[in-house]
């Protein structure tokens, strides 16, 4: 698969699903072993949107036996088509934290219509997805874990720290110039003030999409560490 430098995950190998947050379209994406009452798995992807890495997750996650739905957050006629433009609708994200959180709820409901076992959810996230698997937990959604893969990680500092029941990974690259030791102290600050239960991985001389095949920051051998610790987190939480 992609984290280990071969694309398989087909846009054929996943099923389409429209739903919608009010009069906004959304298209995301389900693994096609649906309707089996298997642990599920939320993907919230990057800040471009549904892209190869989402969908080469949801595949290797549907392998080792779990429902996997891709979250479209955006919604459709908004995806944007490069970078300046993808800063700007996740920033309007970040800063409406709530109707983040909506959209991720709203994918989460999808995830359950399609037989995941209800009991049995964890939510991943990619860079801007790593912030909302975050918001997932502020939130307080009924997940049994969260994991943040080169996520932003900081809050705006007028949200009030609230306590926070799900399990939380974090998989940092220690080179990533967003993620200030401000922002890490903080946020190790909040998850002790919510008393979660939380792990940071940090992954040596990486910068921010180290695990992305098509970004040059992606470093193979720390992308498979990566999403071996995903998956241990996994097995952990979902077992």
């Amino acid at each position: 698969m992609a984290i280990f430098g071969t694309v398989i995950g087909r846009s054929q190998d996943l099923k389409p699903v429209a739903y919608n947050d009010g009069a906004q379209k959304l298209n995301g994406l389900v693994t096609k072993n649906t309707g089996k009452g298997l642990p599920g798995v939320l993907i919230l992807p990057a800040w471009r949107g549904i892209d190869q890495e989402a969908k080469d997750a949801a595949i290797a996650l549907e392998k080792e036996g779990y429902i996997a739905f891709i979250a479209d957050i955006y919604g459709e006629g908004n995806i944007p088509a490069d970078n300046a433009s993808a800063g700007k609708i996740a920033g309007q994200y970040r800063q409406d934290y709530k109707a983040y959180q909506q959209r991720i709820s709203l994918a989460l409901e999808q995830l359950k219509k399609a037989g995941a076992n209800t009991g049995k959810i964890a939510v991943i996230g990619y860079c801007f997805g790593g912030t909302g698997s975050l918001e997932a937990a502020r939130a307080d959604m009924p997940v049994r874990g969260v994991v943040s893969i080169h996520g932003g990680l900081g809050k705006d500092n007028s949200r009030p720290n609230g306590p926070l029941h799900t399990k939380i990974l974090i998989e940092n690259p220690a080179e990533d110039a967003s993620v200030t030791p401000e922002i890490m102290t903080a946020l190790i600050k909040e998850m002790n003030e919510g008393k979660a239960d939380w792990q940071i991985i940090t992954y040596a001389y990486c910068k921010h999409t180290f695990t992305n095949p098509s970004s040059p920051d992606y470093i193979a051998l720390m992308a498979r560490r990566a999403w071996g610790h995903t998956l241990m987190f996994l097995k952990e939480v979902l077992e």
